[in-house]
């Protein structure tokens, strides 16, 4: 491989776990400021017994997200200098207001979190978790604002081949950050609400009887009851934004090579970039006209249009499948979970056992949807004003290659480590089976 592939593996790799952890920690601050409420309104101790517990998570997600994202950082000095060089006037600020109005907001408060509850009055901690779930949310904006930029950038000119901004209005609020920032926001509280329903079920079924342990699993099921159907619309309306403004990308997801309606929505296919067509086809007529155009009949770009300057396009088709897919399992669990809670007041063991089976889905879609996004976005690093060979520097493939080696065997380790720790929280919260009364419908 060349020095340029290693450069976008390397930053593919240390993206992907990057990403994970601010998926927990942006939606799980909220959750936590949910139980403290709930726990200042009710004097219910299980309420606080959850926030205990959860806060853990949520301080070892955020520290590894800042670790992993400092790691990342410092590759725009590496592997990417021509970046920072084209669009840095813009990159710059925008990356800066992320620190001063979030970081420093979440690292400051986040000690009183952790360890003020007991130090602190009530309302001081409460407000202090209020902040942190504030400065997590504010972070995901600004990062977005400038990941929004890239894909659709606006407000700026072009001098001497340096981008310079005219109004930060456009920059900021530029046509896809809207939908891009909710989806994502509704990202992360997906991934956040498999994760307590799926840890919470399998604290139940090792024998954890706790109460906050079934107060925690519903507000999971009841999150991906809500989060999930509207992830849907959600999606809809970020997918018809990028068919308007990043149409190569809508072509490669679909799979589809000519220009043409009656486009059929395909659930199975071999893209062949070669032969410029598909394999062993299986798909639904007209489905993505219908979906992408509201018609049967509604025209969809197909790749052929773009030769030379649309993405590789197996990775989006199938990217695109398995985040989809992924999101039907998390509409049928929350909706089905959510039913049998309202009618029965418990779970089926089994149903128990799918939660468990679902407790890192939120991480396979997210991942999934940002393959489409980012690899979806080739050759173009800030579309039509930077490529991304334009933006690589001069590191050597094999100081490349030495580096992603050591960073992929250092990344699957601590991500064995952080999963490992998830599961020894869980059982050190462990109480023996007849500490408490058993739930109807599942046995101990």
């Amino acid at each position: 491989m060349d020095a340029l592939i290693l450069a976008r593996i390397q930053f593919a790799a240390n993206i992907s776990f990057h990403i994970l952890f601010p998926t927990i920690t942006i939606a799980l601050g909220w959750v936590l400021l949910f139980f403290k409420l709930r726990f200042n309104a009710t004097g219910d101790e299980k309420w606080m017994e959850a926030y205990r517990f959860w806060v853990k998570v949520f301080a070892l997600s955020f520290a590894l997200g800042v670790v992993s994202g400092i790691t990342m950082s410092f590759q725009f000095g590496t592997n990417w200098p021509g970046f920072m060089e084209r669009v840095g006037n813009i990159a710059g600020p925008l990356l800066a207001y992320e620190v001063l109005t979030a970081f420093f907001l979440e690292a400051t408060f986040l000690g009183i979190m952790l360890f003020g509850w007991k130090r602190v009055p009530g309302w001081v901690h409460t407000g202090a978790t209020f902040l942190v779930a504030f400065g997590t949310t504010m972070s995901a904006f600004w990062i977005l604002v400038l990941n929004s930029w890239m894909h659709t950038p606006q407000g700026f000119e072009m001098r001497d081949g340096v981008a310079h901004a005219t109004d930060w209005f456009a920059i900021v609020f530029n046509p896809s950050m809207p939908y891009r920032l909710a989806h994502m926001l509704m990202a992360s509280a997906l991934t956040v609400a498999f994760l307590l329903a799926g840890m919470s079920a399998w604290r139940w079924l090792r024998g954890d009887r706790a109460p906050s342990v079934m107060a925690v699993l519903r507000t999971g099921v009841v999150m991906a009851a809500v989060g999930a159907p509207t992830q849907l619309l959600l999606g809809d309306m970020h997918g018809l934004n990028t068919l308007e403004h990043q149409p190569a990308k809508v072509a490669a997801m679909e799979g589809n090579w000519e220009t043409r309606g009656h486009v059929p929505l395909l659930l199975f296919a071999i893209p062949d970039e070669a032969a410029r067509g598909n394999r062993f086809e299986i798909g639904i007529p007209s489905g993505a006209s219908l979906i992408l155009r509201h018609s049967a009949a509604g025209e969809v770009p197909g790749l052929n249009d773009f030769r030379g300057e649309h993405p590789p396009v197996a990775p989006v088709f199938y990217a695109f499948r398995v985040m989809v897919g992924t999101g039907m399992l998390m509409i049928a669990f929350g909706l089905g979970g959510a039913v049998l809670l309202w009618r029965r007041g418990s779970l089926p063991r089994f149903v128990m056992w799918g939660l468990v089976a679902m407790t890192f889905s939120g991480w396979v879609a997210t991942l999934a949807g940002w393959y489409v996004t980012e690899i979806g976005r080739q050759p173009w690093l800030v579309t039509g004003v930077l490529t991304t060979a334009q933006a690589a520097g001069p590191v050597p493939a094999a100081s490349i290659g030495a580096t992603l080696a050591m960073y992929l065997v250092l990344y699957a380790l601590l991500l064995v480590a952080y999963v490992g720790t998830l599961y020894r929280l869980a059982a050190k919260g462990r109480m023996a089976p007849d500490a408490a009364p058993g739930l109807k419908g599942v046995p101990a």
